[in-house]
This record gives C-alpha cells, sequence and structure tokens, in this order.
C-alpha cells in the first residue's frame, strides 16, 4: 500500500527538502503552507511527482485549529492514510526581551508550538486508528542551549522538544514513534539575512567549521520516517556539526 506524509511549511527551505526525500522514499505528499502564491516561484509539486508518487497542496494557517482540522481530513480523503507527520512549520520574531512585544511573543509561539499541538492531536487521531506512524517535529539547538534575542523562539522549541517526549509516552503503545530534530546553524532564507560579523561568530563555535545544509536534515528526518528507526521514539537528535561540544 502507498504511504502518505504531511509536511507542514513545505514550500521551501527545510520543508521542501524533507518533502523531496520523503517521496524518493515512496512516500505520497501533503504539501502544506498558508497560501497558494507560497508556492508559485518553486518547482516542488512538479519535481515530488516526477519521482513516480503523488503530490497535493493543501492551505491552511497551521496555528489555528479549525484550519488543520479541515486540512486533515482533506488529506485523509485524498490520499486514505497519514504514515508521516513532519511539522516543520515555523517563524521568528527575533527582539532582546527588553524590547519584545507581547505580540511578537504570542506570534512566534502561536506559530512554532501551537500548530504543533493541533497536527499531532489531528494527525495523530488517525495515526491511532491505523495503528501505525511516525512523527517527527522540528526543534532548534536554540530549545536546547538558548538564543539571545530568541526568548520567544527558543520558548517554542523547548516546549516541542517536551510534547515530543510527553507524546511518545502516550502514543508508544500505539505503534506511533514521535522523535524531534534540532537543528543548528542550516543554510537557508533565515541564516541569509545574518551579517557576515554574525556568520563568522558562529562558524566558529561549530567544530565542523560550516554550516548544515537542508538535505543533511532531510536524511535523518528519513531514517525517523523509516522502518529503521522502529525501535526509536521521544529521541531529540541534534543536527548541528558539533556546535554543542
Amino acid at each position: 500500500m502507498s504511504k502518505t506524509a504531511v509536511i507542514t511549511g513545505s514550500s521551501r527551505g527545510i520543508g521542501a527538502a524533507v518533502a523531496l526525500r520523503l517521496a524518493k522514499d515512496g512516500f505520497n505528499i501533503a504539501l502544506n503552507d498558508l497560501n497558494e502564491g507560497m508556492f508559485e516561484n518553486n518547482t516542488i509539486v512538479n519535481d515530488i511527482r516526477a519521482l513516480g508518487v503523488e503530490a497535493e497542496i493543501f492551505c491552511a494557517d497551521v496555528s489555528r485549529y479549525d484550519q488543520c482540522e479541515s486540512m486533515v481530513k482533506a488529506i485523509k480523503e485524498r490520499f486514505g492514510t497519514i504514515d508521516a507527520l513532519i511539522n516543520n512549520a515555523g517563524i521568528t520574531r527575533d527582539c532582546l526581551m527588553a524590547r519584545m512585544s507581547e505580540e511578537q511573543y504570542d506570534t512566534v509561539i502561536s506559530v512554532n508550538q501551537k500548530s504543533v499541538f493541533n497536527m499531532m492531536k489531528l494527525a495523530g487521531n488517525v495515526m491511532i486508528k491505523q495503528k501505525h506512524g511516525k512523527i517527527v517535529n522540528l526543534a532548534s539547538v536554540a530549545g536546547l542551549y538558548g538564543n539571545p534575542g530568541q526568548i520567544n523562539y527558543s520558548a517554542s522549541k523547548a516546549a516541542v522538544i517536551g510534547m515530543t517526549k510527553t507524546i511518545a509516552k502516550e502514543l508508544g503503545s500505539r505503534n506511533i514513534n514521535v522523535n524531534a530534530v534540532a537543528p543548528g546553524f542550516i543554510s537557508t532564507p533565515m541564516t541569509d539575512k545574518l551579517t557576515d560579523e554574525q556568520k563568522a561568530k558562529i562558524l566558529e563555535a561549530i567544530a565542523m567549521k560550516r554550516y548544515g545544509t537542508v538535505d543533511e536534515i532531510a536524511g535523518v528526518v528519513s531514517f525517523l520516517c523509516s522502518e529503521d528507526s522502529s525501535y526509536v521514539t521521544g529521541q531529540v537528535i541534534e543536527i548541528s556539526g558539533g556546535l554543542s561540544m
């Protein structure tokens, strides 16, 4: 039987790389982002279909429970199963705490944390009925070690780590694996905004002296969505080139 993977925030960056990798692994792909316009300037749907699997775009604001509910229902009707869920949607609103507004804090928590609850609950209910499933949540080294100017982002990603461990315990008996990956500094549009001085300072702290790639994140997610990880759950895999050493 065909398998289906749902990847939130998958119009670009890590989400798009994960979608392509899981398509190569034989999954049909349910892509998600806020609106169709976010997919206009890329070829991801055609690239996935060229691999011999199916792909569809499902637009939703994953911070909204009602929109997630409608999306999960539509995905189940379209593909029949939800075998893997990758919670990748995320934003930043960086600012030192003394200057951070309540809106900056609340927006990041809503998108980065609440979306994970929404999707784990709704897609998890499908997986419970199927008696199998893989959930992979995108955390961050900021959630493990903190990062100045990112109290909102760090809080959201630390919460995702706690949520991952909790739901791994709740769903383990249902043959559902729940894990997280914690990327370090990865070459994405987010890191492109850093100054040369900021980039040089970051590289000094990385043992491998380079940024990671989105494909390196996708490779670990692929493992966690495969049967090779059938006895792996509740884990947080740091992918940072030795940032924490």
